[in-house]
């Protein structure tokens, strides 16, 4: 699919073509959502509110390469106010516990040691190293510069390596654990 050309098509008031990007998306915008937000239900409910969003605002989307990044932004935005809103009630009936046999070892330690993390670190490296979202496409959502998200990402992996208490680490994206 030609995504700018399906922007372009959105933009002038083609529900199809609006339709085929969100079908295109749905599965980045539920890990980025999923990155943020704990329950299904949440996740589900901060994408219907980015998609509906995002329709009522393609018209002012003026790069439509940009599409995929500016939709993230929404979704996260939407994440967050769900976030906020969810940080004033805690239902200990929504918590899971995962039994060795469902998950493995390694995905628990794994697990806990992003939750060990500050948001900021943990969403950042769920998103590069578990999402696959690329550091161009991260700027773009945090609207920062690339080595601005370079260095934020190597300093999340020092902390995640000091929470570990070793210098071996998890092995990241790039293999070397840097």
């Amino acid at each position: 699919m030609d995504v700018p050309q399906e922007v372009r098509k959105a933009q002038r008031g083609n529900v199809q073509a609006f339709e085929n990007l969100i079908q295109s998306h749905k599965v980045v915008m539920y890990q980025v959502a999923r990155t943020i937000l704990t329950r299904d239900a949440d996740c589900r409910d901060a994408m219907q509110e980015a998609i509906l969003k995002a329709f009522e605002k393609i018209k002012t989307l003026r790069k439509p390469v940009f599409f995929k990044t500016w939709l993230l932004r929404i979704v996260i935005n939407e994440c967050n106010l769900i976030h906020r809103q969810n940080k004033k009630v805690t239902d200990l009936g929504d918590f899971v516990f995962p039994s060795t046999h469902e998950v493995g070892y390694e995905q628990i330690e794994l697990e806990q040691l992003l939750a060990s993390l500050p948001k900021e670190d943990r969403q950042l490296l769920e998103l590069y190293h578990i999402n696959d979202i690329s550091i161009k496409d991260l700027a773009e959502i945090y609207q920062k510069p690339e080595n601005t998200i370079k260095t934020r990402l190597r300093r999340a992996r020092e902390n995640a390596r000091l929470i570990l208490g070793n210098e071996g680490g998890y092995a990241w994206k790039n293999g070397s654990g840097n």
